[in-house]
């Protein structure tokens, strides 16, 4: 379902710094914007709205639509092909297509399996990619994580144990996929940040909180990571309500570096938005705030 915005809400995009910053770079009140990848020469965001692919030009500030054939409407789960030339994107018939970043024609990935397939990490060689696959595309029923080629083919189980997982993205070398998961809770709803290995070795909590975290980022060199932090009791990542989203050092997640206060939380930080250069990451807040849009 394509998502809108409501009545007297405006769609902001901000770029965060690692030192603590953060500016907004783009606002506008015609259309709701989601899950932002920085691509990698560093110059534009790619999003979706209103099922369709959006790239933001940084220096111009200027919003055009990627052209895309063959696709239905879009979510917010895409990822860049590791070369730079082609993006990975979900459709909501629950499919998942590569198509050239410069528009054309897309081509589906997934199989009709009975699943619903969402779209989260690429390996670092393009080769497979990780997705959340949803049974019979019945939302009650908890994520299963797994991958698949990146050309088409069988996908591989993950075993993450029980509960739900989502956000599942392969670290900048390849050994590990992070991701968030209700397996180390019985309280509905609570995600923690994880990581496991590829093969399902190595499944490991990353920090024990009292807060429902999701959709861990690291940076291109491995050294920062982002996630969005709802409050405690929230269940699943909805949207419209007050999130922090965080900084932290890989080698402790403890410790935030930075933390933002956003109204926001479906669509702020689905997906990795991390520049190519480790020194920012953008995000996306939708305030209710009835003022004429502008551009910051």
């Amino acid at each position: 379902m394509v998502r809108t915005l409501q009545p007297g809400q405006c769609c902001e995009v901000w770029a965060a710094s690692v030192t603590g910053e953060s500016s907004r770079v783009f606002r506008t009140a015609d259309m709701l914007l989601e899950a932002p990848n920085w691509t990698l020469d560093g110059r534009a965001l790619i999003l979706n709205g209103d099922g369709k692919l959006w790239r933001f030009d940084l220096a111009t500030g200027s919003l055009s639509e990627v052209p895309l054939t063959g696709v239905p409407d879009l979510n917010n789960d895409h990822v860049l092909d590791p070369g730079g030339s082609g993006i990975f994107v979900s459709g909501d018939d629950g499919h998942i297509y590569r198509a050239p970043l410069a528009g054309g024609h897309a081509t589906r990935i997934t199989d009709d399996d009975g699943s619903f397939h969402f779209l989260h990490g690429v390996s670092p060689d393009g080769r497979r990619l990780a997705y959340v696959d949803i049974a019979a595309g019945d939302f009650t029923r908890p994520g299963r994580l797994r991958t698949v080629p990146s050309a088409g083919g069988p996908p591989e189980n993950v075993e993450v144990g029980q509960g739900h997982c989502d956000g599942p993205e392969y670290s900048p070398d390849g050994i590990w996929l992070y991701l968030n998961t209700e397996a180390f809770t019985t309280a509905p709803g609570h995600a923690q940040l994880a990581r496991v290995r590829p093969d399902g070795s190595q499944f490991e909590r990353l920090l024990a909180s009292g807060t429902v975290d999701w959709f861990p980022h690291l940076s291109p060199d491995g050294r920062l990571a982002s996630y969005v932090r709802f409050p405690a009791g929230t269940r699943g990542h909805p949207a419209d309500l007050p999130v922090d989203v965080v900084l932290v050092s890989t080698s402790d997640w403890t410790a935030p570096l930075s933390t933002w206060a956003v109204f926001g939380g479906q669509g702020t930080l689905n997906v990795n938005s991390w520049s190519p250069d480790s020194k920012r990451f953008a995000y996306v807040a939708y305030p209710m705030d009835a003022a004429p849009a502008i551009r910051a």
